[in-house]
């Protein structure tokens, strides 16, 4: 762990609340980019990072000082998630006119590759999207992976390996990327 990340957790169980704050900046871009990539909505990304954050402050005590501060802020950050998508699942479903429009827009508008890859990501397994953003978006090894999601090294590799796939088949059904660019 980063000198001053383990400066600012020691200060911030001593209940300084600086370093709370410039704990919380220190790792708002990264919880907040892992909510908005698995919830797709920034305001609800905005509020589940914010209560990943309420969760851990208030969890630190808790903590063991000699593991890794991001994986685990991460692992509450992707249960809060969890618990929103899950909620999300059984709240009654809403149609408004304009959902059940037929969607007229052509391929040619959504040709850019950021947008292409957002709506493959959440044609995904929640698993495998989770998997794929900590790897590719977090920038987090297998271990930290596992660690996060709760689940032995190899399973985590699986879900990117499987994520990967199923985006290179979305992207090439959508026509954004031919075969040998995958």
């Amino acid at each position: 762990m980063p000198d001053d990340v383990a400066e600012l957790l020691r200060r911030s169980l001593l209940g300084e609340q600086e370093a709370m704050t410039e704990l919380v900046n220190h790792f708002r871009g990264d919880v907040f980019g892992l909510c908005y990539r698995l919830l797709g909505h920034r305001q609800e990304a905005e509020d589940t990072a914010q209560e990943a954050f309420v969760r851990a402050l208030r969890s630190l005590k808790r903590f063991d000082l000699g593991r890794e501060f991001r994986p685990w802020l991460l692992a509450i950050a992707g249960n809060r998630c969890r618990t929103r998508l899950a909620a999300r699942r059984k709240a009654p479903k809403t149609s408004s006119a304009v959902e059940d429009l037929p969607d007229t827009r052509s391929l040619r508008e959504e040709t850019h590759l950021a947008e292409e890859v957002a709506l493959a990501l959440n044609t995904l397994r929640e698993e495998y999207r989770q998997a794929f953003v900590l790897f590719h978006q977090q920038e987090l090894s297998f271990a930290e992976i596992a660690a996060v999601l709760g689940c032995p090294i190899g399973t985590a590799k699986t879900w990117v390996r499987r994520a990967r796939r199923e985006l290179a088949d979305f992207l090439r059904r959508r026509g954004v990327v031919e075969e040998r660019n995958c």
